[in-house]
């Protein structure tokens, strides 16, 4: 694990270089929006996205170079995404790692176009492809652009905000967070794979990976707002329950969500037996991914 924690530092360095780059303030009178998006893209994320489509690249035979625009938009768009959640039309929320949201450090006003600009900003650093395959490039455009809107990641929110107060069935709860959170997993890892010159068959495993990946992460998610310390999460504990909030330890337990959470872990390990030993960085990340406490 500690190996793992070394690895995953470095990749979140490597990434964050990036991000400053594309993300550096300007002399200008708009200057304190790139301060609002700069405050919530480096508010200490673990990189997740980033880094699952770079190693998934890897994994596949490609360069990593090919994907690093690709990666750090997807970041953006994960980043604008977060501000949103947090606004008081949504959830309201006044902490996240432990820092203040953006819309109590720098307005509502200011925190929604900080959102708008980095959803906008990652299509303009996308679009500037100049890569050695421009018909991926484009495909994976697209697959970034539905994986963020009303049939990905906007269509699993809308159904989280229209189910809340109502009791739903365990797959309701999987369909909505199939979208809400594993819509842009699933594009980190299948854009990966895709630029990295990945075969139908390689695609097809690499998505059933990042499936399973993402509602075991949703569930360890939902296990660490019971179980969690609130340091370590950045955020109070209890919030879900205390907003009645549709989760799988609401649904089936606490018990039950553990086992759940290995059980999808265990599939999204198995998927990635065809690539032998070069998947070993994203099976451990995925068992580090189930453990973690943050």
């Amino acid at each position: 694990m500690n190996n793992i924690n070394e690895l995953l530092k470095e990749q979140i360095k490597f990434t964050d270089g990036y991000l400053d780059k594309y993300l550096a303030e300007k002399d200008n009178p708009q200057n304190i929006i790139y301060k609002a998006m700069r405050y919530s893209v480096f508010a200490g994320g673990k990189r997740l996205r980033p880094i699952l489509m770079m190693n998934t690249c890897k994994m596949c035979g490609g360069d990593v170079n090919e994907v690093i625009p690709f990666a750090c938009a997807l970041e953006m768009i994960h980043t604008y995404s977060l501000i949103h959640d947090d606004l008081p039309a949504m959830d309201n929320d006044d902490l996240r790692r432990g820092m203040p949201t953006s819309h109590i450090k720098f307005g509502e006003a200011t925190a929604i176009l900080a959102g708008d600009a980095l959803l906008n900003k990652a299509f303009e650093v996308v679009s500037q492809y100049n890569g050695n395959n421009p018909q991926r490039a484009i495909k994976a455009m697209n697959m970034l652009a539905v994986s963020s809107g009303t049939e990905g990641m906007i269509g699993g929110q809308i159904v989280d905000m229209e189910s809340e107060g109502k009791d739903i069935t365990l797959d309701e709860l999987k369909y909505l967070h199939l979208n809400k959170t594993g819509a842009i997993i699933r594009s980190a890892c299948t854009v990966g794979a895709l630029m990295g010159g990945a075969s139908d068959g390689e695609i097809k495993a690499v998505d059933e990976f990042a499936q399973n990946l993402g509602v075991a992460f949703q569930i360890q998610d939902d296990i660490l707002d019971v179980t969690g310390d609130e340091k370590e999460l950045g955020k109070p504990i209890g919030s879900d329950a205390e907003e009645n909030k549709n989760t799988y330890v609401k649904l089936v337990g606490l018990e039950k969500s553990k086992e759940l959470a290995k059980e999808y872990s265990e599939k999204a390990k198995k998927s990635l037996e065809m690539f032998g030993e070069k998947a070993e960085f994203l099976v451990n990340l995925t068992d580090y991914l189930i453990d973690r406490k943050f």
